[in-house]
């Protein structure tokens, strides 16, 4: 019987940094990880770069090594954990003009942000009752699993949460905040609007929810349900196990329940509950193709390799 094939590791990276040619990082970057069988996205912009790849240990590390010496950046933050399979299926780098998008030029990480809480001191912090406490991920990231008690400000996109601040938080520039997302990067903006806004006192989980799950133990933990991530995965829990509860939608890239799958409205590999009302026929019709294709080569033992494959391997912002 053949030996199981080693662990990948996955790397959840990013650093705010100002790059004066970004397109210029774009080729030696996708050389870098492609000569070390590493897979996934890195997004490069005048303000830093963000991303998540895969690929075997060792090829890995010299992945990050050669990043970090291509960008000339030697204090990276990356958070890093293991999957069975290979969650990504091809490696792109891509020129963006921001390298998570909140859409407010004025917002500047590297001017100002919130004071950093280290994994194992944030149950202290949000156990304090006058701390207004606050999930900047996305809807159906929070939806899955959050700190008991968090404010969901229901966005779609990061985009949306300035205004949701403004509607909803005007009032509390006076309150202590504490802020968390999945891997750190979103608050490092989220902070630094708020301080804009006139919040005066912002916290934020450093190296987010993955640096929790993988620091704090799950007897003393306070989290609750599970991690959104942005690859097959899907999900993952304490430790940096992939959480099985969970599968992704891949029309609308959505994390689904075993509840949302037995809806009547779910179809497997074309739509769910979340986006069946938004497809055309003919988007479903295409979804139906593209599924068939995928279950032909996994029959074959081969990967599918297509439009929907390809979307599969591009993670979103963290």
């Amino acid at each position: 019987m053949p030996e199981p094939a080693p662990p990948v590791t996955v790397a959840a990276l990013y650093r705010f940094a100002r790059f004066a040619d970004p397109a210029g990082l774009v080729a030696p970057l996708q050389a870098a990880c492609e000569r070390e069988g590493v897979k996934g996205t890195l997004l490069v912009a005048h303000e830093g770069i963000n991303g998540t790849i895969a690929g075997p240990a060792g090829g890995l590390r010299q992945a990050l090594d050669a990043i970090a010496a291509i960008t000339g950046l030697d204090d990276i933050a990356v958070n890093l954990s293991t999957h069975a399979e290979a969650p990504f299926l091809r490696m792109k780098v891509k020129l963006k003009r921001e390298i998570v998008t909140i859409g407010d030029a004025a917002v500047d990480p590297l001017k100002a942000v919130g004071t950093h809480v280290a994994a194992r001191d944030w149950n202290a912090l949000i156990a304090d009752p006058d701390v207004l406490l606050i999930d900047v991920r996305n809807d159906y990231e929070h939806r899955i699993g959050s700190f008991t008690g968090a404010i969901d400000p229901k966005t779609a996109s990061f985009g949306d949460f300035p205004a949701f601040v403004r509607a909803e938080l005007a009032g509390e520039k006076g309150r202590k905040v504490a802020m968390f997302c999945t891997g750190g990067i979103r608050c490092e903006k989220a902070s630094a609007f708020m301080l804009q806004e006139g919040f005066s006192e912002v916290y934020h989980l450093k190296g987010g929810i993955l640096s929790y799950l993988e620091t704090v133990p799950e007897s003393e933990s306070l989290w609750q349900g599970g991690c959104f991530v942005f690859d097959e995965r899907v999900a993952v829990g304490h430790g940096m196990v992939a959480d099985e509860r969970f599968r992704l939608c891949h029309g609308c890239r959505q994390p689904l329940t075993a509840d949302d799958c037995r809806h009547p409205e779910h179809e497997e590999g074309v739509a769910c509950r979340h986006c069946a009302a938004s497809l055309s026929e003919g988007q479903r019709a295409a979804a139906r193709e593209r599924h068939r294709q995928m279950r032909l080569a996994e029959a074959r033992g081969a990967t599918h390799i297509g439009p929907g494959a390809q979307a599969r391997s591009q993670p979103r912002e963290r």
